[in-house]
């Protein structure tokens, strides 16, 4: 019998993946047999140290740096995986932005920054691994990595929470226009995660406490965070034949369900989460 989660044979290009979920997922690829990986990120030194531990045991991997505001970074990216292994399987975008902002205080740089990121950055990156997929009749995987604050969130994400939107309306869309070629298109919608990201964003905004991480664990319904590991098996399922002809598909990760409980009405003032540097007026 066929092994459906397997993806021996196949090349991945995973941003973000220097770190994190984005590494956890390549580092889980590998185990699945992958064949080839593109790894991606800004630090220089760390991404070559991730790409040259995954080389191996039937793994090419290879490291591109990239600032994905910049569209001939994304561009560069893909075309890496084809000029390495001429042909391209999955592509996971992991990279995000998560800077804080009100509707009150984000600036248009934050906003265009974030908007460039988490939003641009995926549409060209999708585009040039659709030409390739296309080129080369590959039935392949396209893995957008949402958040639920895409259903509007608190209000120090304001612009995070839009942009997240967008991205689940263009996976849908994208989903939609590739159909008639089996290119598949899907996108996870996280929850709180516990990332070395996560952890900078605390200390940026939020505490300095270096018992942050097991005070908010403490009052999650499973007692704890996402951990990467367990969203890298999830971003595996959907780029595998194990998730079969799934597409279009936003699914929520979290410890929350969207529309469930009480009426949302927003906390006084004095209860908003306090963020350093962000104001709510």
């Amino acid at each position: 019998m066929a092994d459906l989660g397997s993806l021996a044979g196949k090349i991945a290009v995973i941003t973000g993946s220097t770190q994190g979920l984005g590494e956890t997922t390549a580092r889980l690829f590998k185990t699945r047999g992958i064949s080839g990986l593109i790894i991606t990120g800004r630090n220089q030194t760390r991404g070559a140290a991730v790409a040259a531990d995954l080389t191996g045991d039937g793994c090419q991997a290879y490291f591109v740096g990239a600032e994905l505001d910049r569209v001939e970074d994304c561009r560069r990216v893909i075309a890496a995986a084809d000029e390495k292994f001429g042909k391209l399987h999955i592509l996971v975008n992991c990279a995000a932005l998560t800077e804080r902002g009100t509707i009150w205080d984000t600036t248009p740089e934050l906003f265009d920054h974030m908007m460039a990121v988490n939003v641009r950055a995926p549409f060209f990156l999708m585009q040039d691994a659709i030409h390739i997929m296309q080129r080369e009749g590959i039935g392949g995987s396209i893995i957008n990595i949402s958040s639920v604050s895409s259903y509007g969130s608190v209000p120090m994400l304001s612009a995070y929470a839009a942009s997240k939107a967008a991205l689940n309306i263009l996976t849908k869309n994208v989903a939609y226009t590739v159909m008639r070629k089996r290119i598949r298109v899907n996108a996870l919608a996280l929850g709180w995660m516990d990332t070395p990201g996560e952890a900078t964003i605390q200390q940026r905004y939020h505490t300095q406490d270096p018992d942050w991480l097991a005070k908010a664990e403490a009052n999650q319904p499973f007692g704890r965070l996402l951990k990467p590991d367990e969203v890298a098996r999830a971003i595996a399922y959907l780029a595998s034949d194990e998730s079969g002809l799934m597409t279009g598909s936003i699914i929520d990760f979290d410890q929350s369900v969207a529309g469930a409980g009480p009426q949302p009405i927003p906390p006084p003032r004095e209860e908003w989460t306090p963020a350093a540097g962000v104001r709510y007026e």
